[in-house]
């Protein structure tokens, strides 16, 4: 990771900190015809970070893109960028991620052999390391990693498509997190991702989730700014 991400990274942190959940809108229904243009808007619009959702067809049924695109955004962007490998053998897949310049590079844990030393390497690279936990898995599962990741990344849905409902039993694994965290003196973020809306980020926020991905409750807006402002309100307020 550069010094440059690094920074934007402490940045989001300091803005966590000082003001509660933020919005990450998930790019994968931009118009990439014109990312770049995508990526400016968004950051005008107010976006803390942007969230890369990376599919190989085999851990999910959907095949996204990969390298390229990603490294196409770290160019336009200038706020963190968090890289989501929904993707089997993401071990043989984290180098390349972090030094294209992921500021988060998240990793399920459904799709590793060895969480531990994934993590490891993931922050030898410079990248903060979060675990993603998809709806069918016990929030338990995290336990014995919890304190090697930067963060977690609770599935509201399956992962794989967008514009899924949100499954309410994502706000019992943010709970437990939660407890978990205090329990540890620990200081890993919370994310959630899948199913955001208006009527659902609040619960998320109340739930513990600090770093919340919305796909189309933004990118189908059309106007972006006022999409994210909307959502972070109801986020802050519930929080």
């Amino acid at each position: 990771m550069s010094h440059q991400a690094g920074q934007a990274t402490d940045r989001l942190s300091a803005t966590l900190d000082a003001h509660g959940p933020v919005v990450l809108p998930a790019l994968l229904l931009c118009d990439y015809g014109h990312l770049a243009r995508e990526v400016e808007r968004l950051e005008a619009a107010g976006a803390k970070a942007l969230h890369l959702d990376v599919m190989d067809g085999r851990f999910v049924p959907q095949l996204t893109y990969g390298p390229v695109v990603v490294e196409a955004v770290r160019r336009a962007a200038k706020v963190p960028i968090e890289t989501h490998l929904m993707i089997e053998e993401p071990e043989a897949a984290i180098e390349t991620y972090a030094k294209l310049g992921t500021d988060i590079l998240t990793v399920h844990i459904e799709a590793l052999d060895n969480p531990r030393a994934t993590l490891e390497t993931i922050a030898s690279l410079g990248s903060r390391a979060h675990l993603a936990i998809s709806p069918n898995t016990p929030v338990e599962a995290l336990e014995p990693w919890l304190g090697s990741c930067d963060g977690v990344l609770v599935m509201g849905v399956e992962p794989g498509y967008g514009g899924q409902k949100f499954i309410p039993s994502a706000l019992d694994k943010l709970a437990w997190l939660v407890a978990a965290r205090s329990r540890m003196n620990a200081s890993f973020r919370l994310g959630l991702d899948g199913g955001i809306a208006p009527d659902t980020i609040g619960p998320v926020a109340a739930a513990g989730a600090e770093l919340i991905v919305a796909g189309s409750a933004v990118m189908r807006a059309s106007d972006y700014g006022r999409a994210i402002a909307d959502l972070e309100a109801l986020a802050r307020a519930a929080a």
